[in-house]
């Protein structure tokens, strides 16, 4: 199971907009990330490539950690609101619960729960 110390890196990691770098440093060599019911992607390797492909069609972001984290043994949950620019000036606002199954210290599991009608951007104004 994570230590809180452990935990905290990580969210900070993800507040610095690292997030291709979070999952280098704190995920297992076969993780695996879910979106709501989706099927899950497999393999740290394919995350990160996952994870820059959406951070490259960013103009811009903000990743905000909503406290308190929740930690019980090897689960943790973490409330997230990002706010994406995108290179067309139009924006998202996505707000997520991340459920994670840790262990020892790397994330092995991550479902992320939100209302997909986030996805869809708001234009940009003119």
């Amino acid at each position: 199971m994570p230590t809180l110390e452990t935990v905290e890196r990580f969210v900070a990691r993800v507040e610095q907009n690292a997030h291709t770098e979070a999952i280098a440093e704190f995920y297992t060599p076969d993780a695996s990330m879910q979106e709501n019911q989706a099927p899950p992607r497999r393999g740290r390797d394919a995350l990160m490539a996952g994870e820059a492909k959406v951070m490259a069609r960013a103009k811009s972001l903000t990743s905000e950690c909503v406290r308190p984290v929740f930690i019980s043994g090897d689960k943790v949950v973490i409330r997230w609101i990002f706010n994406f620019t995108w290179a067309d000036g139009s924006t998202t606002r996505m707000e997520e619960l991340a459920w994670q199954r840790w262990e020892g210290e790397r994330i092995a599991e991550e479902t992320f729960f939100y209302d997909p009608a986030q996805r869809t951007p708001v234009p940009a104004q003119p």
